[in-house]
């Protein structure tokens, strides 16, 4: 890849065509992780409304020490995301070009450290598996959320399965109303949006088929793929402070 384009993709810099690029990939990482942590600890991460709805389940028949579990996810979800906006504020702050990338290498080395000691996790301790895929995905969740003011997300798919519904409605709607400028800019946003549900599920298929063959290591090519993204930016930063 161009050097020029994967500092795009990270860099403070940010235009239009970056962030949608940086949307796709890391639709990708979140389907391959949430399809290869599902084979690993029978439980989904990269979303809360499974997580929130079975909470209440198994606090409304009995089973305290599963919803308080629950909690606990969606405690670590919240909490990536916490990390991921002290990160982009410190390095606003400090006007750093890898003011999203230093994130995307705190989620490479979490995704490393599942790679390597998964099994462990999830042989006795599941629920670390768990704290450890959701806390993952809602620091990544919050990178993509900040940089794009919350237009994009690529951990889940209700919100952008509905945005599609309505934006399919608003093409019926201007095909009759003859809205061309309009027009494009609905069908740009469908493209995106549904090239990210796409992404999402080839992920998936390649997160459960590399989990399938390869076990918990099938995570470490995702993370190297993340550690390239964030790279030049990293390094910029490192070359003036130097």
């Amino acid at each position: 890849m161009p050097l020029f384009y994967l500092r795009g993709l990270t860099g403070s810099q940010r235009t239009e065509r970056g962030n949608r690029h940086l949307a796709r990939y890391l639709a990708f990482v979140a389907g391959s992780a949430n399809a290869g942590g599902f084979l690993a600890v029978r439980q989904y991460t990269s979303h809360m409304s499974g997580i929130v709805s079975a909470m209440a389940d198994n606090l409304a028949v009995g089973s305290v020490r599963l919803a308080l579990d629950g909690l606990a996810a969606a405690l670590a979800f919240l909490g990536g995301a916490f990390l991921t906006t002290l990160f982009v504020r410190w390095a606003h702050g400090r006007r750093l070009e890898s003011l999203y990338a230093l994130p995307l290498v705190a989620e490479a080395m979490l995704l490393v450290l599942f790679g390597l000691i998964g099994r462990r996790f999830a042989g006795g301790n599941v629920l670390g598996t768990v704290l450890l895929l959701c806390f993952t995905m809602g620091l990544q969740n919050a990178i993509i959320t900040k940089l794009s003011n919350a237009v994009i997300r690529t951990t889940h798919l209700t919100g952008m399965v509905t945005d599609i519904g309505i934006a399919l409605g608003r093409l019926a709607y201007l095909q009759v109303e003859r809205g061309t400028t309009i027009l494009h800019e609905e069908l740009a946003k469908l493209r995106l949006l549904a090239s990210l549900v796409a992404l999402f599920f080839v992920g998936g298929v390649i997160g459960a088929l590399g989990f399938k063959h390869v076990g918990f290591l099938f995570t470490l090519p995702l993370a190297m793929g993340l550690l390239l993204m964030a790279a030049l930016p990293v390094i910029d930063d490192m070359r003036r402070t130097a």
